[in-house]
């Protein structure tokens, strides 16, 4: 997977990492995917769920120990 933008959101917690993810995401052309790496565990959910409300495609989501990795294809 060819990764456009990577943010780090480790030690934040809900909305922050949303919040974030929505400003880079403004910032990329269509198509393009970022990669967003959390330690909140909620963030899971909140991707999810953000995914759906904005119409950016979640590609994928893991979890690698205790972070939280999520891929997001901007609409």
């Amino acid at each position: 997977m060819n990764i456009d933008k990577e943010i780090d959101t480790r030690g934040l917690n809900c909305p922050l990492p949303i919040l974030k993810a929505k400003k880079a995401l403004t910032e990329m052309q269509s198509g393009q995917l970022l990669k967003v790496v959390s330690t909140d565990a909620g963030s899971v959910r909140d991707f999810q769920a953000f995914a759906k409300q904005t119409g950016n495609a979640l590609v994928e989501q893991q979890t690698v120990g205790q972070e939280f990795v999520h891929v997001l294809r901007r609409r």
